[in-house]
């Protein structure tokens, strides 16, 4: 396996819980989250409609998409609710030194 590339989305004390917030991987935009202590990465795009996940509200381990309402889980990226039927792509986090870094699973 290469080594793939890892980029820094902050420092845990910029990241308090309720967090969002997205960094470029490898010309991709990936939404981080913090949700009860656990930094989530997943792409940031609804599966269902091309359409930001930043922003959505984020309840029960979910992220709900703004657009249409398609619930995915941030643990597996998995779509939960229609509209939306194919999961998200996720990411893996890393916490080093007090700081968040985001890489291809």
């Amino acid at each position: 396996m290469s080594d793939s590339q890892r980029v820094l989305a902050g420092p845990t004390t910029e990241m308090p819980e309720g967090h969002q917030s997205t960094v470029d991987l490898n010309g991709v935009s990936v939404l981080v989250v913090n949700f009860e202590g656990t930094y989530y990465a997943l792409r940031n795009n609804c599966t269902h409609k091309d359409y930001p996940l930043l922003g959505g509200d984020v309840s029960m381990g979910r992220i709900t998409c703004e657009k249409h309402g398609a619930k995915f889980e941030l643990a597996t990226g998995k779509a939960r609710t229609l509209p939306a039927v194919k999961p998200v792509k996720l990411y893996r986090t890393e916490i080093e030194d007090g700081a968040v870094y985001v890489s291809e699973l």
